[in-house]
């Protein structure tokens, strides 16, 4: 699950907190923050509304590229 350091390094690059990342996904704190301890898996929905959030390709997000 390469998602879930990326996804938690993305927002920490842009100095976001969880709880806003939550309410761009429309989602509570508490879910997002499983998603980032990847106790719950990221849905598809949430992984394109990142990666536009974000710019960046779901490849990125999801490991398959270190290209953003």
């Amino acid at each position: 699950m390469d998602y879930v350091k990326r996804i938690r390094d993305l927002r920490e690059d842009r100095d976001k907190t969880q709880q806003q990342i939550a309410e761009v996904l429309g989602t509570s704190q508490t879910m997002y923050a499983r998603y980032e301890r990847g106790a719950n898996e990221l849905p598809i929905r949430h992984l394109l509304r990142l990666c536009d959030y974000y710019g960046v390709s779901a490849d990125y997000v999801l490991g398959r590229s270190d290209e953003k």
